[in-house]
């Protein structure tokens, strides 16, 4: 048994891999444990972490370190790699409103720490924690952290102070989120059925999914014209098939038209609506009087090697078939012959069976290649996330260079990769499946380290000094800056209170605000406001934590 008590007890390796591991699963137990429905999730590791170290668990420092730090980088990348994609099309139409507004709430809460700093007299390695636990955002307590330890002549008491903050603040994080959403609900009076009710209103009104319509050929301009040769709208209408003396085919550049034609038209509702003074009247019921023939497949992408080819490089025509849409991370886009398709992109197909599944073999469809992480372009991004994150920016008047560190670094350039999607041979796609294990075991990693090492003066903090200061600060940090901005959206832009919910739980990217939020009503409006500000408030929290640090000593 001697091997036990050194296993246990012991200063190696083994000992402190088997703390860790023992930390993360107790913790994950915690986080599961629902009170009124709500729960700590990943961040319960935090919590038996601070008790593990509270009762004197020792782990070998330098294993820690590398655990920790490892990780975070996990952690980061891969939230890159999720929110790059969309970070653009975030900032389109209203979503500029709803970042504008999001990035208020962040800098608000940067300015209340800023002040309690300054007025209350809390120290920076504690204030930077209580403004990433007042958030509920763990990468931007890992960005302070980094950044932290690019400050000379600071202790390790120091560097475990952002922890403390961090746990102090964090519960109520979650609370004050949920109440701010309760407040403007009562405040103002306000149903969420209701709200969901008009929300699919004021959408119906502005769609921009793509339809199917028959048009009826009779503008006499057309008769005998290629189709190659018919004006039609610019950025996105696709002529699939066309119904021609009761025998329907696919249509083909060079395909000709005659008067009572009847060809199928894909694209946006505004821009077949203007087909009427080109084609002819749109008609119903003719399509279904004829024998088809014809199939329509969706078929995924997943074949390295047509990736970034455009869709007429492909030429689905020599298989007898035509691609009508691309369905690209939950858009439809009308599929235009110069479009390039990508990794994991699904596109619907018309054709007959046999060209359908000629056409199949060439494109891929076989999702289990999708669910195979490429490996090389994993570390290869890490790498690089390394180097760009320990590249030192001097910025004028801030006295030490700011470095994005392993926090930041990584994110960035994962966000960078994920939107250009490949180099070479190289695609910057993860399944989701793998990208949400590696993130989840990244964040139990840093939380289980930060935790152990924090522990011993956890509860010294909380009920001894100014623990009681950063509750009370860390509740200014939280409730203010999402209630001026939950009332901004309400008074002033007249915004719908379950789009208000979704960017409150945005801006703090909390999923169990977002699910408290989606309790409250069957509606898309939530998840739409919180996808909109994420990516842009999860970069913003990184940097504004490191900000604090370099501005306040």
């Amino acid at each position: 048994m001697d091997f036990l008590t050194g296993l246990i007890f012991g200063d190696t390796t083994a000992h402190t891999l088997l703390v860790i591991s023992a930390v993360i699963a107790a913790g994950l137990v915690i986080g599961q444990v629902k009170i009124r429905g709500i729960n700590l999730g990943v961040a319960g590791v935090l919590f038996s972490g601070l008790l593990a170290g509270h009762f004197q668990f020792k782990i070998n420092s330098e294993v820690a370190e590398f655990v920790r730090e490892f990780g975070l980088i996990l952690f980061v990348y891969t939230i890159g790699l999720q929110v790059g994609p969309g970070f653009v099309s975030s900032l389109k139409r209203n979503g500029l409103q709803l970042n504008f507004v999001a990035a208020w709430i962040v800098l608000c809460g940067a300015a209340i720490a800023v002040m309690l700093h300054v007025f209350a007299g809390i120290s920076v390695p504690a204030v930077v924690g209580m403004f990433a636990g007042a958030t509920t955002n763990t990468p931007s307590l890992a960005a302070a952290q980094q950044t932290l330890k690019e400050i000379p002549g600071l202790g390790l008491s120091d560097l475990n102070m952002p922890a403390l903050g961090y746990a102090v603040c964090y519960p109520f994080g979650i609370v004050g989120i949920i109440l701010s959403m309760i407040f403007i609900r009562r405040l103002f009076k306000l149903n969420p059925e209701e709200q969901a009710k008009l929300y699919a209103q004021e959408t119906d009104g502005h769609k921009t999914l793509l339809e199917v319509q028959d048009f009826k050929i009779e503008n006499v301009n057309l008769q005998g014209c290629s189709l190659d040769r018919v004006p039609l709208p610019a950025g996105g209408v696709v002529i699939s098939r066309i119904l021609h003396g009761g025998q329907m085919t696919l249509v083909q550049p060079d395909t000709r038209l005659s008067i009572g034609d009847i060809v199928r038209v894909v694209g946006p509702k505004s821009l077949l609506e203007s087909l009427v003074l080109i084609l002819g009247p749109q008609v119903k019921g003719e399509w279904n009087a004829a024998k088809e023939n014809l199939k329509v497949l969706r078929i995924v992408v997943t074949r390295h090697a047509v990736a970034g080819k455009k869709i007429e490089e492909l030429d689905p025509f020599l298989y007898g078939v035509a691609v009508t849409r691309i369905i690209r991370q939950g858009l439809e886009l009308a599929a235009l012959q110069g479009m390039e398709i990508e990794l994991a992109d699904t596109l619907v197909v018309v054709g007959d069976e046999q060209g359908l599944s000629r056409f199949s073999a060439v494109v891929g469809n076989s999702l289990r290649h999708l669910d195979h992480p490429q490996l090389i372009p994993v570390f290869v991004g890490i790498a690089l996330g390394v180097i760009v994150g320990s590249w030192p920016i001097h910025l004028p008047g801030v006295p030490s260079p700011l470095r994005l560190g392993l926090a930041g670094g990584p994110l960035l350039v994962s966000i960078i990769l994920s939107r250009i999607g490949r180099i070479g041979k190289l695609f910057w796609y993860m399944p989701p499946g793998a990208n949400y294990m590696l993130r989840e075991i990244g964040i139990a990693m840093f939380l289980a380290c930060v935790g152990l090492r924090s522990g011993g003066q956890f509860v010294e903090t909380l009920f001894a000094g100014q623990g009681i200061l950063w509750v009370l600060g860390g509740a200014l940090i939280t409730a203010v800056p999402l209630l001026t901005g939950a009332l901004w959206m309400k008074l002033a832009a007249k915004a719908n209170y379950l789009t208000i919910c979704g960017l409150l739980a945005g801006s703090m990217t909390d999923p169990p605000a977002l699910a408290f939020a989606n309790q409250q009503a069957s509606s898309n409006a939530q998840v739409v406001a919180y996808a909109a500000v994420y990516p842009l408030v999860m970069i913003l929290r990184v940097i504004a934590a490191q900000i604090l640090v370099l501005m306040l000593f």
